[in-house]
């Protein structure tokens, strides 16, 4: 903390150091009037030197020293000391984005380390914290659909809630036109000038009350762009996912509706995408940053907090001290 504060401060007037300059000539001059002062003193005797231990004449160097440092204070003061802060504003376009994940249970396969989920969450918080400045929310989606977080640019809190997800929390099957029509409703009252949906899914809508192509009608309607990703490999893995019974282990075999997910994004103004393992899912993510680009200006402002006054004090205190010391003190000891 002290490094911080020491790392900050700055002088308004720093041209007054070159008064310290002058201190090795008033220790000089100091040093020269206390020779020559004791070169002049004659004595017939050593009696009454027994007393040179006394406080006085161990002290009586201490008032020249207490006003040099109150010079040194006042040196200080004068040059200004003073804290910068940095204030940082930005303005600009945003963009709200809802990430929009399937949960069904063959998103449990192992053909993405460790699974599909877990590698779509990941690739999901990576995307958040490149996003410092844009609203995000989170809806999920297995055979009906749920919000997970509302769009929000408390991305903390959003990571954690990307963090809980996982398989179970939803009934299972794949409710593709459910999740579209919760994500795009979730956009529905945004001011954003850019809404955008990225869909991510491993299968056929087989589930839901909602058919995918009107939930793309309702999106086209809010103007609300979407980005589908079809994941999975094209071999038999092992899906292991939550059933009233407890955990099921089966042979998956990705089976991704295409056309589908193609005419979603044609149509929205959005592009598909499909992944086949953890390297490309994070390329697609990173290529959708770079498409949906916030339009931010940052604007930095400097401000300086004064930091003189407590040298003004020092000085003032040692000054007192001096000529308590000087006129009160050793004037008692002659």
């Amino acid at each position: 903390m002290i490094y911080d504060f020491l790392k900050n401060i700055t002088f308004g007037q720093p041209g007054f150091f070159l008064l310290f300059l002058l201190f090795p000539l008033l220790i000089f001059i100091h040093f020269y009037r206390k020779n020559r002062n004791e070169a002049g003193i004659r004595i017939s005797s050593l009696k009454g030197l027994g007393g040179s231990g006394t406080f006085s004449n161990i002290f009586q160097g201490l008032p020249f020293w207490l006003r040099l440092l109150a010079l040194a204070s006042i040196i200080l003061a004068l040059a200004r000391p003073q804290v910068k802060y940095s204030e940082t504003y930005r303005e600009g376009e945003g963009i709200d984005i809802i990430l929009c994940i399937d949960v069904s249970g063959s998103m449990t396969a192992e053909d993405f380390i460790p699974n599909r989920m877990e590698a779509a969450k990941k690739v999901a918080i990576d995307f958040v914290n490149h996003r410092p400045d844009d609203k995000i929310g989170v809806v999920i989606f297995a055979g009906e659909s749920f919000t997970q977080c509302p769009l929000t640019t408390d991305h903390y809190v959003l990571i954690s809630q990307i963090q809980q997800i996982r398989n179970g929390l939803l009934e299972d099957g794949t409710s593709i036109g459910s999740g579209l029509a919760t994500s795009v409703d979730r956009l529905r009252n945004s001011k954003a000038k850019s809404k955008v949906v990225i869909l991510l899914t491993d299968g056929v809508n087989n589930s839901g009350l909602i058919d995918p192509s009107t939930a793309k009608e309702i999106a086209k309607v809010f103007h609300v762009k979407v980005y589908t990703i079809g994941v999975g490999t094209d071999r038999e893995t092992t899906a292991t996912f939550q059933t009233p019974k407890g955990m099921v282990s089966q042979p998956e075999k990705t089976t991704i509706d295409e056309k589908m997910l193609k005419n979603i994004a044609e149509e929205t103004g959005g592009k598909y995408y499909r992944a086949t393992d953890n390297k490309s899912l994070e390329k697609i993510y990173s290529d959708i940053d770079k498409l949906e680009k916030s339009k931010m200006q940052i604007t930095t402002f400097h401000r300086h907090s004064e930091k003189f006054y407590p040298f003004v004090f020092a000085a003032i205190i040692l000054l007192v001290a001096e000529i308590l010391l000087r006129y009160l003190v050793f004037k008692k000891f002659p």
